[in-house]
């Protein structure tokens, strides 16, 4: 059973090194910023033993943290003498607003200072994607999101994003990297390479995709020829009841066969617009395939998604891709508020009460 599981049932209070499998490099210095690591010799050598508090936050509202369980994981891991840390903090899910402070770490400074950029990056890194997915599943008004972003960045970020993703209320992932924390596995149908493969014959990728995978439905992708509602008919057509969806993913410099002369002096034919996702549903309905559900993709942002939903266009299913990954959401910082102490803080700076922040118990890794 993964620690998500015995999270959710209770067992266990946040998830561990067993679940995240941290760069070993780590406890070298490897990722830690050069004036951290002089700063602790420095301490050692002249200040030993000063008691401190560091306090991390951000400056935007409305952010949905994700990253928290991580860090502790990661200090319990890292630090020098964890267990005489004191760790206050927030939780994977929450939503803070502007310079609430969603963690505190108390105890000497040589035993965690090292980690703050580590800290920083996990932080924001992991709440951007998960504010990100927040916003596009909120302006999708109940509908299915399904995360594409698979080929949006380094691939040594999915298993985070897919976290992050999960953690904002997404489950449907492209890659099994990205369900790796959380149990999930990746999902979806067919790429333009197959139907490529076919000689641009949308009929025939179906019917070789149902034959190699028996037990699923289909999902036809049918922009390849730039004749979306053509290419959908005939695979619901030869498919049947075995089509389960269709996959509309028409690049933005492109319009759509269906407009050719006709008037889009009104609105923007370009890409997958609303209009051209009407007249799929009404042409798909009128042929008796009312059973097939229309996913959509390229470019999606909360922005157009919300434009869709309250035009009421008929999409049941959207993939959003590139947004998600979008890093300059938020941004975390860690300042030093108490010394000794006694309140001692850059200027501007200094110790918020939170009454939200819980107290955590040190967990060492087995």
């Amino acid at each position: 059973m993964n620690e998500i599981e015995l999270k959710k049932q209770g067992k266990i209070a946040r998830l561990t090194n067993k679940t995240f499998k941290f760069d070993p490099r780590i406890a070298d210095g490897f990722y830690t910023a050069r004036y951290f690591l002089k700063i602790n010799k420095i301490i050692k050598e002249n200040l030993p033993n000063q008691h401190v508090t560091m306090q991390f936050f951000q400056r935007t509202d409305d952010i949905v943290l994700c990253g928290i369980d991580e860090v502790v994981s990661l200090i319990h891991t890292f630090a020098k003498e964890p267990g005489k840390l004191k760790i206050y903090a927030l939780n994977d899910g929450d939503v803070v607003c502007a310079g609430e402070p969603v963690l505190k770490i108390s105890g000497a400074y040589e035993n965690f200072g090292f980690l703050e950029n580590i800290i920083d990056a996990t932080l924001t890194r992991r709440s951007c994607v998960a504010t990100n997915v927040a916003n596009a599943l909120k302006a999708g008004g109940g509908k299915i999101v399904f995360s594409m972003a698979d080929r949006q960045d380094d691939i040594s970020t999915q298993i985070g994003d897919g976290y992050a993703t999960f953690i904002a209320g997404v489950n449907r992932v492209s890659t099994d990297a990205q369900g790796f924390w959380w149990g999930g596995s990746g999902m979806g149908t067919m790429p333009h390479a197959l139907i490529q493969m076919c000689q641009g014959d949308v009929v025939k990728a179906c019917k070789i995709y149902a034959k190699t995978f028996p037990d699923e439905l289909v999902t036809a992708l049918v922009d390849y020829n730039n004749d979306v509602i053509t290419d959908a008919l005939a695979a619901a057509h030869a498919m049947g009841a075995k089509l389960g969806a269709v996959r509309v993913d028409t690049s933005k410099n492109l319009i759509d066969k269906y407009f050719e002369s006709k008037d889009t002096s009104k609105f923007d034919p370009h890409g997958v617009c609303k209009e051209l996702i009407f007249a799929l549903r009404k042409a798909l309905d009128e042929n008796d395939f009312k059973h097939v559900k229309i996913v959509v993709s390229s470019g999606f942002t909360p922005q157009k998604i919300a434009d869709f939903e309250e035009a009421n266009t008929p999409v049941d299913i959207y993939g959003v891709g590139s947004f998600t990954v979008k890093n300059d959401i938020c941004g975390f910082t860690g300042d030093l508020v108490e010394l000794n102490g006694k309140e001692e803080a850059k200027f501007g700076r200094g110790e918020v009460v939170s009454s939200r922040l819980q107290e955590v118990e040190f967990m060492p890794n087995l």
